[in-house]
């Protein structure tokens, strides 16, 4: 039996009794970082074997891992913080399980995502997980069309070093977007800031530390709702517009949200003219 432990992501308390109970009857535990997980398992008195499995090694693995739940083996899986497989490894590792017919339990407890969301003053009814947002300047900018335009909360995971950049991206993209800085959950240094991107880059100008979670308010006059009404050509137009992104940038993201290809928007476009 595999069980997804989740630990804490900062404050050492954060942790349930039945996670404590769980990692004490394991076989082993499979942690992201050995080393890291020590100090919880030594915290609370926890030994037992540990098993290094991170996102260079669990396609390795994998198979031993299986053999060994197929034997009867009770196998705990921790990443250095939260609910493993959120972002973190054991995915993969998961869906092998499901496959395989072995049974998979889940031991509930602290989430980044969750905890920023629920103290964020954003929309909880609807939201979106988006983990790591991509590292080159496209993709970014391509996820962050997509991210804009939902009209839900956008919950994402961002590096320290790369918070400023995004919050560059949000600003050429959607300058009035109000988006909040979780940084350091449940830690000495907790903070909850929200503002427009512009007003976040001025705080966090100097060098930031911590854990990230970036959360973006959903945009209340989404596309979805809209664009049947508007021709390719004012569907274009008003992208660009809202966006103030080139005519190449905004076919392709008319065409995104129509569900067509971009050389159709086009032709319809000189069809109008």
């Amino acid at each position: 039996m595999l069980y997804l432990v989740a630990t804490p992501i900062g404050n050492l308390s954060d942790i349930t009794f039945r996670a404590i109970e769980t990692l004490s009857n394991s076989d082993y535990i499979l942690c992201e970082d050995t080393r890291y997980s020590q100090r919880l398992l030594q915290h609370y008195k926890i030994h037992r074997p540990c098993r290094s499995f991170h996102k260079f090694n669990e396609s390795k693995k994998e198979d031993q891992l299986i053999d060994d739940l197929k034997s009867g083996k009770k196998i705990a899986l921790i990443s250095d913080a939260g609910s493993p497989g959120i972002s973190d490894p054991g995915e993969q590792l998961v869906k092998r399980c499901v496959d395989e017919k072995i049974q998979v339990i889940s031991i509930p407890g602290p989430c980044a995502a969750i905890a920023a969301l629920s103290c964020s003053g954003f929309s909880t009814q609807k939201f979106q997980f988006c983990g790591f947002l991509p590292r080159t300047d496209q993709a970014l900018k391509d996820a962050l069309l997509d991210i804009l335009d939902y009209s839900g909360t956008t919950i994402c995971y961002e590096s320290p070093k790369r918070l400023k950049d995004t919050l560059k991206a949000v600003i050429a993209l959607a300058p009035n977007r109000r988006l909040t800085v979780a940084r350091e959950l449940t830690k000495i240094h907790e903070e909850n800031i929200q503002g427009t991107a512009e007003e976040l880059l001025q705080r966090y100008d100097s060098e930031v530390k911590g854990e990230i979670v970036l959360l973006i308010e959903g945009n209340p006059h989404n596309a979805e709702t809209t664009w049947q009404k508007l021709t390719p050509e004012e569907h274009v137009k008003e992208v660009e517009e809202t966006y103030n992104l080139s005519r190449r940038d905004a076919i392709k993201m008319v065409a995104t949200l129509r569900g067509e290809s971009k050389r159709n928007i086009y032709n319809k476009m000189v069809l109008q003219n």
